[in-house]
């Protein structure tokens, strides 16, 4: 089986600078995250509003399920055989129509079924995070640090996103997932006028190793590389209590419009992003994964203390803060990866496995220690209730980085062009 690569120009060296391609794939992006963030962002606060809140951890369980499930068989295999165009199309053209569906089983009586179709949603979704990330890089060929503006058009994605939905009343609505739907068809019909990139060169050694994903794992053998990826993992522990729990304690603070105020992460996520190429140049990745570490403890703090009356600040800032502690972790990271793995000619690989530790793994941890957590609190839990749960994930994401800057050498960083 050999790999399949698409007739057409080849975008990734010939116009990879060009302001054509960086619009086409500012739209992949932007769609990409509005599917997502029609849903994900309030999806606890509609649990809870429905009476479902006891299977939130649940809920968002299945996504890191899904990435360790769906890198495994999509998002890393597949794209050694399948256009990465071609197979983004079928995944969220069959996502697209699963979300239309949902809507209907988000009641008590249909709460288990829920969860098990958003599970397989998620297994759909989940690779092509990593998909539109390897498409973007690979157009861009050497040039990754033009990457965080492309990827800024995501974050601008999941801000409109929660604008529409918190404006359109639609917060704790189970038609947050028919938004999102309709949305995720587009982006399927739009995914095949993407660049033409050619799926990762197979190595010659069978199929198991390619699902096994053996080449990118042995990029492990680096210990700068090997560091990143066990502190990514424990930094999506909290991040994991951030997304399933921010709207329902944002909502026990009396704020209404949850999906517009929590939007307030993106506007600074969208900043934050503009400004990588620049600091990425200037100070390389430490620094940036440091500091985004760091963000999130203080995040956490600030949601220990916030509420709705004197300490209301507190809720905003902490929001705002997601610009720091996303972009300077989570993309610097991407781009991190894309340098380590490209001489190795395994990046498709090397963002799926990335995927599947952080949206995986450690995202798996997360909400099911979250979902222990909020079982500990009453059934209506008040704000201090909520001040208390939240003190967990800033003690651990302090710790977490007092490691990384302990552990973490990087070793491996050539100059970006200018």
């Amino acid at each position: 089986m050999g790999a399949s690569v698409e007739a057409g120009p080849d975008f990734g060296t010939a116009a990879h600078g060009s302001a054509l391609l960086t619009g086409r794939l500012g739209v992949l992006m932007f769609l990409q995250f509005f599917v997502w963030g029609a849903w994900n962002v309030t999806l606890g606060l509609v649990m809870q509003t429905v009476g479902l809140g006891a299977m939130i951890g649940n809920a968002f369980s299945v996504g890191p399920i899904a990435s360790i499930a769906g890198s495994f068989l999509l998002g890393m295999a597949a794209t050694r055989y399948l256009s990465p165009r071609m197979l983004m199309a079928v995944l969220h053209l069959v996502g697209g129509a699963l979300l239309l569906f949902l809507p209907h089983l988000v009641t008590p009586a249909h709460g288990g079924t829920f969860v098990w179709v958003l599970l397989g949603y998620m297994i759909l979704y989940m690779p092509t995070v990593g998909l539109a990330n390897t498409i973007a890089l690979k157009s861009f060929g050497p040039r990754v640090d033009r990457f965080p503006f492309v990827r800024a058009f995501g974050t601008l994605g999941w801000i409109v996103a929660g604008l529409i939905v918190g404006w359109a009343g639609l917060s704790a609505s189970p038609q947050i997932f028919a938004i999102a739907g309709v949305v995720s068809l587009v982006l399927g019909l739009y995914s095949v006028t993407l660049p033409a990139v050619a799926a990762d060169v197979p190595h010659a050694n069978g199929l198991v190793r390619e699902i096994l994903c053996v080449e990118a794992f042995a990029l492990l053998r680096q210990p700068s590389f090997l560091v990143f990826i066990g502190c990514a993992t424990l930094i999506s522990i909290p991040l994991a209590m951030y997304y399933a729990y921010a709207s329902p304690y944002i909502g026990a603070t009396g704020i209404t419009n949850v999906g517009g105020t929590l939007a307030i992460g993106q506007m600074s996520e969208l900043g934050f992003m503009l400004s990588m190429p620049l600091l990425y140049r200037r100070f390389g990745v430490k620094p940036l994964l440091l500091v985004g570490m760091i963000a999130w403890a203080v995040r956490y703090a600030l949601f220990a203390i916030g509420d709705g009356g004197t300490s209301v600040w507190a809720v905003y800032l902490g929001v705002a803060l997601h610009g720091v502690c996303y972009d300077f972790f989570f993309v610097a990271g991407a781009i991190y990866t894309g340098r380590i793995a490209t001489p190795h000619g395994v990046n498709a690989q090397a963002q799926g496995m990335l995927t599947l530790f952080t949206y995986g793994l450690g995202m798996l941890l997360g909400s099911q220690i979250g979902a222990w957590l909020y079982g500990a609190m009453p059934a209506n839990p008040s704000v201090a209730d909520w001040h208390h749960m939240w003190w967990y994930p800033a003690i651990a994401a302090a710790v977490i980085a007092i490691l990384f800057q302990l552990a973490f050498r990087d070793d491996s960083r050539s100059d970006i062009p200018a």
